[in-house]
């Protein structure tokens, strides 16, 4: 697949929008149909690297062409050749078995894995000839201007241009289930990629209108991606088989050719001379090695798809099982990726539901559907019942809180939510059961401990 970006689009969101739209020949009104189909043969179609797929005759090749099965098989056809045709068909018999057994098992893993690749082909909207339309998503080209609402998985990567509540999740890319604000704008700090979208994340809130500057193997899920399209090498388990059939195979044809040679030179019969080799090879290789060990490997598969768990190659199971320490990211590995509420509590610490009854009532009034504020309203049911929104203060990154006024009838309250450092500093009155009791500088101090403890 071929690509024409240049270079420094890598770190695109640190680039003024002119200096990208320079690069990629285009403007912010959206690609004509005719040039986006010349930008698709330039470009290549919005997808990873095709993985590695081996075919049938080939994976075959490969398990026969084992020291082992190579033994097995020529003295299953010498068995045939000179007379013992039962003998030499049970010999191939167990061979074609093992080997099919191993062959079958790996094309159903991998034919399994590729329906889940294609179970999660989307559309993705973008402007052409001054209309937004729904393509396929791997038509999608840099130049490209697309839409993403929430729920939409992003197609490609692409910078910010207009941004309403924005907020993607980015947990298939960093593993952190927190969601990320998008906005537009050139970032101060280069690490910042808070105007930059990713392929792969997943729009959280609101709606945002990007130019899409990377697609396929160039977008940073790409070259994630790329890396398990390449050829796997052998693993540990699969290199010591081959060495101990070699060390068989070695001893085997060694030991054949000076039972032989001895044999004859002793006036013994050639043929029955070489049929007594031929035996003597079969009983020093374990023929029932490989269909044990395809067998074994097999049934630890099934186990594991019982737990959707898929394994593309059977080897994989004695690695995984030979393993004494495993390192893996706790974010949506070892947890769900999913916030909770925990608990509530006052400013001495003590249980106390009204902080997050007022969460509760906050967020559906304020259109806040980020992690923190669902964990708020599925832990307080109809906590906005019968109350409306009188206005409406907008989270402020740089105030980081935001406010909101509900009303019910007569009663109105405003409920401040944000930072604790930044809330905390406003408040001048503390409720501690029924009672309201004024903070002073102390108090704010002692509230601020409980809150970093």
């Amino acid at each position: 697949m071929s690509s024409n970006t240049t270079s420094s689009l890598n770190r695109f969101w640190n680039l003024p929008q002119a200096t990208i739209c320079g690069s990629l020949g285009c403007g912010l009104n959206g690609l004509s149909q005719t040039d986006a189909e010349q930008r698709l043969q330039r470009y290549g179609r919005n997808a990873d690297m095709p993985s590695h797929v081996v075919g049938p005759l080939r994976a075959v090749l490969r398990r026969l062409l084992e020291p082992l099965s190579l033994i097995l098989l020529v003295a299953g056809i010498i068995s045939m050749g000179t007379g013992d045709v039962i003998g030499g068909a049970i010999i191939v018999m167990i061979l074609a078995l093992s080997i099919g057994l191993d062959t079958v098992q790996e094309g159903h893993a991998v034919r399994a894995a590729e329906e889940l690749r294609r179970s999660v082909a989307l559309k993705a909207e973008v402007l052409r000839d001054g209309t937004y339309r729904e393509i396929d998503v791997e038509e999608v080209v840099p130049g490209d201007i697309m839409r993403v609402r929430a729920g939409d998985i992003i197609p490609a990567d692409a910078l910010v241009i207009e941004s309403k509540a924005f907020t993607a999740g980015e947990a298939a890319l960093t593993g952190e289930p927190y969601p990320v604000t998008k906005q537009t704008g050139v970032p101060t700090d280069e690490s910042d990629t808070s105007t930059a979208l990713f392929r792969g994340s997943v729009a959280q809130t609101g709606e945002a209108v990007a130019l899409v500057v990377n697609t396929g193997p160039n977008t940073m899920f790409g070259a994630a991606a790329s890396a398990l399209a390449e050829v796997q090498g052998r693993t540990a388990f699969e290199r010591d088989l081959h060495e101990f059939g070699l060390v068989i195979a070695r001893l085997t044809l060694a030991l054949v050719l000076i039972v032989l040679a001895v044999r004859v030179v002793f006036g013994r019969d050639v043929l029955d001379s070489l049929l007594f080799s031929v035996a003597l090879a079969v009983g020093l290789t374990p023929e029932l090695l490989p269909m044990i060990t395809t067998v074994t490997l097999s049934r630890g598969a099934l186990r594991m798809a019982k737990r959707n768990v898929i394994v593309k190659r059977l080897a994989a199971i004695h690695d995984l099982g030979a393993m004494s320490v495993l390192c893996t990211d706790k974010t949506g590995t070892l947890t769900s990726a999913e916030i909770t509420l925990a608990r509530s509590v006052g400013p001495d610490g003590s249980e106390a539901p009204r902080a997050a009854e007022l969460g509760a009532l906050a967020a559906p009034l304020g259109g806040d559907r980020g992690s923190l504020d669902a964990a708020l309203i599925a832990g307080a049911d109809h906590a906005a019942s019968g109350w409306s929104l009188g206005g409406q203060q907008a989270f402020d990154f740089s105030r980081r809180l935001g406010s909101v006024l509900a009303m019910r009838g007569q009663d109105q309250i405003l409920i401040v939510k944000g930072a604790p450092e930044a809330v905390i500093p406003l408040c001048t009155q503390q409720r501690q059961g029924g009672t309201v009791a004024p903070i002073d500088d102390e108090g704010g101090a002692a509230i601020s401990a409980r809150v970093h403890a």
